[in-house]
């Protein structure tokens, strides 16, 4: 077995599932206010997530892997040597449906165009465009 010293143990669940549970060198995570990259010894925080690509670097298949997890909204638990990502929704790249993702780009797209004054009516339109977004870049890059 790897040595698993100054390794993160990682944990990516929704309510549905857990999609990764594996020891990592490191993690970026799509936090709300932009990308951070978690490194083993890590200083403790909880962070809430937006919508983008969960990326581990390492894991079970050796220590030069790169994986993808595209995530929706949630949050994040670092602690010094783990990080527990809880993720309203998350999909490996090759789970994305890209038309379903093209159509919920065109309602937040309309949603956003029939807003009118309304700040939740912008807030929530920018929330569904974010995250179809993210999907299509995801998906891109498994291409």
């Amino acid at each position: 077995m790897a040595d698993e010293s100054n390794q993160l143990r990682v944990r990516l669940v929704t309510p549905e599932r857990t999609l990764f549970e594996h020891v990592a060198g490191a993690v970026e995570l799509p936090a709300k206010n932009g990308y951070m990259e978690v490194l083993y010894g890590h200083a403790p925080l909880l962070a809430e997530l937006g919508a983008g690509d969960v990326i581990v670097h390492g894991g079970p298949d050796g220590p030069d892997t790169v994986t993808h997890y595209n995530v929706s909204w949630g949050f994040t638990e670092v602690l010094p040597d783990r990080v527990t990502i809880l993720a309203s929704d998350a999909l490996r790249p090759e789970e994305i449906d890209v038309p379903r993702a093209e159509q919920q780009l065109d309602r937040g797209l309309e949603e956003w165009k029939q807003a009118g004054e309304s700040e939740d009516a912008y807030t929530e339109a920018l929330r569904v465009i974010a995250e179809a977004e993210a999907k299509l870049a995801t998906a891109a890059e498994k291409h």
